[in-house]
C-alpha cells in the first residue's frame, strides 16, 4: 500500500517539475540572446557623424533614457553641450548699436581742463605745472656747429669762409653765439664779426633773438641786434636780424637754406643770403637798399650726422648803390666761388 502512494506521488510530481525548468531554460536563453545579439542591423559608414560615433552600431537597448532625464545634473550637457543657454553670458554678445555721429555733447566739457585739478586743486596743480617746466626747460646744454668751414676756389686769389654759431642753455632760454668771416689767403679778413645773443622761444619753431654784434674788421662798428631765428613752413632754416649800429646805421640781412635729402647720407643744401640798408654808408662801401646777394648750392656726404664733407658753388653779387662803391675802387661787382668744406656739430 505504501509502496503503492510512493509510485502515485512521482507520476504526479516529476512532470511539472520538468515543465518549470525547460521554462527557466528558455528563459535564460532568451535573455542571453538580447544581452548578445544587436537589436539593430549594423549601419554603413556613412552613419558616423562628424564625432566619430557610429549610431548605427550603437545599442540603444543597453542606453536607459529614462536615466537621462531633464532634472538630472547632467542633462544640461546633453542638451547643449558643456554650457547650456543658461549659462551663456549674453552681455559678451558684440553690440550692434551704431556709434553715435556728431560733436561731443556739451556736458562732456564741463569738468576741469585737467582731470587733477578737481581732486588736488587748480591753483597748486597750476604750480606744480609751471615748476615741471621750469626745471625742464632749465637744463642747460650745450650745442656748436660749423654751417660753414670752407676753401674758396675763384678769380683772382683763393679765399676762405667760417661761419658758426652754437648756444648753452635750456628749451626756453639760452645764450646764442654766432660769427661769421671770409677772405683771400694772404691777407686780412674782409669781414668778421661776433655775436652774442639772448634767445627765447616764443613758439614750437621760433626764437627770438636779442643783443649786440661786433665788427673785428674796417671801421669799428657795434650794433645792437634784434631778429628770429627758426624753421619756416616746408622745412626753411631762416635767420633774420636787424642791426641797429653806434653811429646810427641801420641794416638787416636774411638768411635762407633748404635740405635736400637724396638719399640718407647725401643731401643737397640751396642757400640764399640778402644784405640790406637803410641809407648809404660809404665809409663801408654800403648803398641804400639791397646791398649784397648770395646764392649757393652745396652736396654734402655725411659720414655721420655730427661729419659732413661737401662740395659746392656760390654765387656773389654787389648792387645798387654798393655795385658803385665797387666799381669806383676798382673792383669787381660779382664773383663765383667754387667751395669745399666740412660742416660739424656736437
Amino acid at each position: 500500500m505504501r509502496a503503492a502512494t510512493l509510485l502515485l506521488f512521482s507520476l504526479a510530481v516529476l512532470p511539472s517539475a520538468a515543465i518549470a525548468q525547460d521554462h527557466q531554460h528558455d528563459a535564460q536563453a532568451t535573455k542571453e540572446s538580447e544581452v548578445t545579439a544587436p537589436s539593430h542591423t549594423p549601419a554603413e559608414p556613412s552613419a558616423r557623424d562628424g564625432s566619430g560615433m557610429d549610431h548605427g552600431t550603437m545599442d540603444h537597448s543597453a542606453m536607459n533614457h529614462g536615466t537621462m532625464g531633464h532634472g538630472t545634473p547632467d542633462s544640461g550637457m546633453m542638451e547643449h553641450g558643456p554650457m547650456g543657454h543658461s549659462g551663456m553670458e549674453h552681455s559678451a554678445m558684440p553690440d550692434d548699436t551704431p556709434i553715435p555721429q556728431g560733436p561731443p555733447p556739451p556736458e562732456a566739457f564741463e569738468g576741469p581742463a585737467f582731470a587733477a585739478d578737481a581732486f588736488v586743486g587748480a591753483e597748486k596743480m597750476a604750480a606744480s605745472r609751471a615748476s615741471v617746466v621750469r626745471e625742464v626747460s632749465g637744463l642747460p646744454v650745450f650745442w656748436f656747429q660749423a654751417d660753414r668751414a670752407e676753401y674758396r676756389a675763384r678769380e683772382g686769389k683763393d679765399g676762405y669762409l667760417w661761419d658758426v654759431q652754437g648756444y648753452y642753455g635750456g628749451d626756453l632760454d639760452k645764450f646764442w653765439f654766432k660769427s661769421e668771416g671770409e677772405g683771400s689767403f694772404g691777407e686780412k679778413p674782409e669781414a668778421a664779426e661776433v655775436q652774442g645773443l639772448w634767445s627765447h622761444a616764443i613758439g614750437p619753431w621760433w626764437d627770438l633773438q636779442l643783443g649786440a654784434r661786433q665788427d673785428l674788421t674796417g671801421p669799428e662798428r657795434t650794433y645792437a641786434v634784434v631778429g628770429v631765428q627758426g624753421l619756416a613752413p616746408y622745412l626753411f632754416e631762416v635767420d633774420a636780424a636787424a642791426f641797429l649800429s653806434s653811429k646810427g646805421d641801420l641794416n638787416a640781412r636774411v638768411e635762407a637754406e633748404l635740405d635736400q635729402r637724396i638719399t640718407q647720407r647725401l643731401i643737397l643744401q640751396p642757400r640764399v643770403e640778402l644784405n640790406l640798408s637803410a641809407q648809404d654808408i660809404p665809409e663801408l662801401g654800403i648803398g641804400a637798399g639791397l646791398d649784397t646777394a648770395e646764392a649757393g648750392l652745396r652736396l654734402r656726404y655725411e659720414f655721420a650726422r655730427e661729419f659732413a664733407p661737401y662740395v659746392g658753388i656760390e654765387q656773389e653779387w654787389k648792387l645798387g648803390g654798393s655795385a658803385d662803391y665797387a666799381r669806383q675802387l676798382g673792383e669787381s661787382t660779382s664773383a663765383t666761388n667754387l667751395v669745399v668744406g666740412i660742416r660739424f656739430w656736437f
